[in-house]
């Protein structure tokens, strides 16, 4: 298992943590370990469930407990998983999270099923090189997240989720073709007027979005109507025009000064070890929700990007800063077989989770 860094350490590396291991012994026999608690391997057993899927199982589950009982397990958790103990956790709402994620994945740890997961496919227009990476989520910690680009849209997909937002859902998603011109320093810090800036560009992309429907259903009525084909000449002009455009925004967009950032008053951020300098940021959206996933809704906010390795979202709503920082793990046959099969399986991670 791979666990990201402690709180709020969004650069600092992976840590490992094995799970299980197989001997094979001749005659295509093997034996398998539970590596799970503190007590050493022991009598495991792995099913092959179908294709990309297996289950583990522990046979011997006595060994995941300890003598101080259910309170030195959490506290022992607490320490390896979040670097802390319980007397350096404050605040109340934050002890409820940790807890109600300490009791929920405690309830799996003697029956796990994985299913594979490809690292998404790159392409030269993409805004930095897609993949994974570690993000800062206020109190639930930090959770990994899985950037992609979908032509005129990039998509952050929880891989590990929370009490609130569970993984495989879409945490924030990117309008890469409204990108946003942030005001100076001084005007940045007034939250008001970032405020002010990204809800104008949500307006422009709701009449943006009627207009397209407007125009799909007047094109399906003309194409009814219609006797004769449009010619041939005036739609590849007409297309030829709009993909150069197209593709002048692009080249913009891409290659921007860099400009000074900084966070506007009010807004939290559980690591203050940001970048002070961004390339360009974008319009898009979070997804928030209640605990258990009740009333998810998505949100408006900024999407920054710092550098090769790093971005940011201003999630509006919460006021709240998230800092993602990239996986440098060398992840080996990872790779989708094709651009269908990663949105196959984006598709399935998804449906899952719901």
């Amino acid at each position: 298992m791979y666990l990201p860094p402690h709180d709020p350490h969004v650069d600092d590396p992976m840590r490992f943590k094995p799970l299980f291991r197989i001997h094979l012994m001749e005659r295509k026999s093997a034996t398998v370990e539970c590596m799970y608690g503190h007590k050493g391997p022991h009598n495991g057993h792995i099913q092959i469930v179908k294709k990309d899927e297996f289950s583990t199982k522990c046979n011997q589950t006595d060994h995941h407990r300890m003598s101080g009982g259910r309170q030195e397990e959490f506290r022992t958790w607490l320490r390896e998983e979040w670097g802390r103990t319980l007397e350096d956790i404050f605040h109340e709402h934050m002890q409820e999270l940790i807890l109600m994620k300490f009791i929920y994945t405690s309830q799996y740890d003697n029956c796990l099923t994985y299913r594979r997961i490809y690292l998404p496919p790159s392409s030269p227009e993409d805004l930095i090189q897609p993949g994974l990476f570690k993000g800062t989520y206020g109190s639930h910690g930090l959770e990994i997240v899985m950037l992609s680009f979908h032509g005129k849209k990039a998509k952050g997909t929880k891989i590990t989720g929370d009490p609130n937002i569970p993984a495989g859902q879409q945490t924030v998603e990117i309008d890469l073709a409204h990108p946003l011109q942030l005001p100076d320093i001084e005007n940045l810090r007034d939250f008001s007027e970032l405020s002010r800036i990204v809800l104008e560009v949500q307006e422009q992309v709701r009449r943006e979005e009627q207009e397209r429907e407007q125009q799909q259903q007047q094109e399906e009525h003309s194409q009814q109507a219609a006797s004769q084909p449009a010619s041939p000449l005036g739609g590849e002009g007409a297309e030829g025009e709009e993909t150069a455009a197209g593709a002048e925004g692009t080249t913009q967009d891409k290659a921007p000064a860099s400009q000074p950032f900084v966070l506007p008053m009010g807004v939290i951020s559980r690591n203050e070890d940001y970048p002070r300098s961004c390339r360009i940021c974008f319009y898009g959206t979070g997804l928030i929700a209640g605990h258990g996933f009740t009333s998810p809704e998505r949100t408006p906010g900024v999407f920054v990007l710092f550098d090769d390795d790093r971005f940011g979202f201003i999630w509006l709503e919460l006021k709240s800063f998230s800092l993602y920082s990239r996986i440098k793990v060398p992840f080996q046959n990872a790779q989708a077989p094709s651009r269908e099969a990663f949105d196959e399986m984006l598709k399935n991670i998804q449906s899952l989770a719901t």
